[in-house]
């Protein structure tokens, strides 16, 4: 089998026993970057050298008989929003086009002390606000199983970067579905933590009560794998929780889902869900039921408040944390004014995209005098609501299965123009997010243009495992998790 077509586990398997060299992984995999990403455009840069010297460095170890890192080999790439010195960090704004990274995120240090390889930075929605990829200051990137459609956001280019056997997995940030929704579109295993899971350190900032880092894996076993080397609390983020390090790849076991009591809350597949998505989530759960689970029909009606709350409460915080990047400090300045108001009013003006300011000004509206109460305030109680909804569930299952997207891939273009239309594709995702609780996105099957349909397991606080154990199973039932077909 191709280098580029074998799993994370498997690459660092051959590595470490002297199948493979990693420097021969990282030349298969600039090879494939240097064929697809001109068509593509899931990079905003890359890092060929520097991962070829990590690879020369993990493959002298070896060879003098040091012990490596559990992802010795494997070729990663981060979101544009991730700060790692020596690069550029852009969030695919003009606003931070020349910006160079002055230290690194806590997550790719773990990473780099476990010896995967970073090879680039990938592109996405500017300032991760977005669910296609089309707000991008260079440019749209494609989806891999169809140049002509989207492959969602704000992740887009590191869950592109996957699905086109680019790198062995990426990392994305997850505000309110911008890893699982993407993972869905390209036909991967998108995983959103709890939040506290994960170290924020390092990565530029949307809404910090929502943000989340995550891996986008070809399977539920890399997800795991990834997952074990990047969690754990850290000093500089005072949002992580005081959680130990877990073997989530050493303690998968498929024979749980027998044990395992399944959620299925109906406003998750109502209006607005594409029947063909409808349908495949539901045979996947009628597979998980012949596995031995429990499946019950629930209904959680607070979850029909989530996505006018998130979009109160992330914009309130974007307009909070977006107010640094003035260009008197850092960040973009323009070239002619007159006053001080005017450098402001073209700085923020020009360096930054219509999304984003459509945000900013969302959430300065809803945080000014008079306001306050009447929308941020009310959207805090519902997050509340949400939580204790959240809770109610854990108490009587393990894991609530719904939709990821409410439909396939849509085409580049078809809902750029409609804002609102655009936010509603986060509709399955947000509840999550708003509530704190951890989910994973995999593959379920395909609609009927041949494109991924994707399921959602959401999973009671801190407990990832079960998800990696329910995914892991159904993917050895459906065995739908090669994506070596794509462009």
């Amino acid at each position: 089998m191709s280098i580029i077509n074998l799993s994370a586990w498997e690459i660092t398997e051959k590595v470490k026993n002297k199948e493979l060299k990693a420097v021969e992984v990282v030349e298969a995999y600039i090879a494939r970057i240097d064929e697809v990403d001109g068509t593509l455009n899931t990079f905003i840069s890359t890092e060929k050298e520097r991962a070829l010297n990590k690879a020369k460095e993990i493959d002298e170890k070896i060879a003098n008989g040091e012990s490596v890192g559990k992802l010795a080999g494997v070729v990663y790439a981060l979101k544009d929003n991730m700060l790692v010195t020596g690069t550029k960090t852009t969030c695919a704004s003009k606003m931070l086009e020349n910006f160079e990274s002055p230290y690194d995120m806590t997550v790719h240090s773990k990473l780099e002390a476990e010896d995967a390889i970073l090879i680039g930075k990938a592109n996405l929605d500017e300032f991760a606000m977005g669910s296609s990829n089309e707000n991008s200051a260079f440019g749209d990137v494609k989806n891999p199983w169809d140049l002509e459609r989207v492959p969602g956001g704000s992740s887009g280019g590191s869950a592109a970067a996957v699905a086109a056997r680019e790198v062995s997995f990426s990392l994305g940030s997850d505000t309110g579905g911008s890893i699982r929704q993407p993972a869905s579109l390209c036909g991967l295993v998108g995983l959103k933590p709890t939040y506290g899971r994960v170290s924020r350190y390092g990565v530029v900032a949307f809404a910090s009560s929502l943000d989340q880092v995550g891996p986008f894996t070809k399977n539920a076993k890399d997800a795991a794998l990834v997952a074990s080397a990047m969690f754990g609390q850290d000093e500089m983020d005072g949002t992580t929780a005081p959680k130990g390090v877990e073997d989530f790849f050493g303690n998968i076991d498929e024979n749980k889902i027998k044990e395992m009591k399944i959620a299925i809350p109906t406003e998750f597949y109502a209006n607005g869900i594409s029947d063909e998505v409808k349908d495949k989530v539901m045979a996947a759960v009628k597979a998980l039921e012949e596995m031995g689970a429990t499946v019950e029909e629930i209904s959680m009606p607070m979850t029909r408040k989530a996505l006018p709350a998130y979009y109160v409460i992330s914009s309130a915080e974007a307009s909070s944390n977006l107010s640094r990047f003035d260009g008197i400090r850092f960040g973009y300045r323009t070239d002619e004014f007159e006053d001080l108001d005017e450098l402001y009013t073209k700085n923020r003006g020009e360096g930054f995209g219509e999304e984003v300011k459509r945000r900013i000004m969302l959430g300065t509206y809803t945080l000014s005098s008079g306001y306050y109460d009447a929308y941020y305030n009310k959207a805090m109680q519902v997050r509340t609501l949400i939580k204790n909804e959240f809770e109610n569930v854990f108490d009587k299952y393990d894991v609530i299965i719904t939709p990821t997207s409410p439909t396939t891939a849509f085409k580049i273009g078809e809902k750029s123009d409609n804002a609102l239309e655009m936010y509603m594709a986060d509709i399955c995702t947000v509840p999550v997010n708003i509530g704190g609780v951890p989910a994973l996105s995999m593959n379920c099957g395909f609609d009927s243009n041949g494109l991924p349909i994707g399921l959602q397991m959401i999973g009671n606080y801190f407990d990832e495992q079960t998800l990696f154990n329910a995914a892991y199973a159904l993917e050895q039932k459906l065995n739908l998790n090669n994506v070596s077909e794509v462009i």
